[in-house]
């Protein structure tokens, strides 16, 4: 039975969106904004899920950074240049860095736990971390219902090598699967010849 991606999007991709907000970001929001104009989710819904869940997200580290925080930004040692840089701007500009902190490249995660650690209030935090994710998700959604005109063709190309490569793989494993099978099975009866 051919699984209906287009159902699963519908069904499941406000929650895939949410999940994937919280977590990472920009790939989310740039497929949900494909998936808006391709019309299998609302251009709206979208960006109200995108915003919750990279406020919630961000939220959640801010959380984290204001318990744990010098433990845990001492275990990112790759990491201190931008650490030094985010904490430079939270004593100059506090508001930008909470604003911005999204368009950042290499403090999407890092810059919710600095901004935690720094001793800046929640009631603070939340209003700034609000505007900064309906920006972010209204900018990146855009973007991707726009690019929906030019990425869509490419989508059908790729779903068909997709289940090209998917075939291939499974053959290959199957393949592999006898193979260590019928080693295992040769190996037992040397092994029981071996016992008479």
């Amino acid at each position: 039975m051919p699984v209906d991606v287009n159902a699963l999007i519908s069904q499941y991709g406000y929650l895939a969106l949410f999940i994937g907000c919280m977590a990472e970001g920009e790939t989310f929001t740039l497929l949900g904004g494909v998936a808006a104009h391709q019309g299998l989710l609302h251009y709206g819904w979208v960006v109200l899920v995108a915003l919750s869940g990279g406020a919630l997200g961000d939220t959640l580290l801010f959380l984290a950074g204001r318990r744990y925080g010098t433990a845990l930004l001492k275990r990112f040692k790759n990491h201190q240049n931008q650490i030094n840089r985010a904490n430079r701007l939270i004593r100059k500009r506090p508001a930008l860095l909470i604003i911005g902190v999204r368009f950042m490249y290499g403090l999407r995660i890092i810059g919710p736990l600095i901004i935690g650690a720094s001793g800046i209030k929640l009631r603070k935090f939340l209003p700034l971390n609000l505007l900064g994710a309906a920006l972010w998700a209204i900018i990146f959604v855009t973007l991707g219902y726009l690019g929906g005109q030019i990425i869509t063709p490419w989508l059908a190309v790729l779903d068909h090598h997709i289940k090209q490569l998917f075939w291939v793989v499974l053959a290959l494993m199957l393949v592999w699967g006898m193979r260590i099978f019928l080693k295992r099975r040769a190996g037992k009866k040397k092994e029981e010849a071996g016992r008479d």
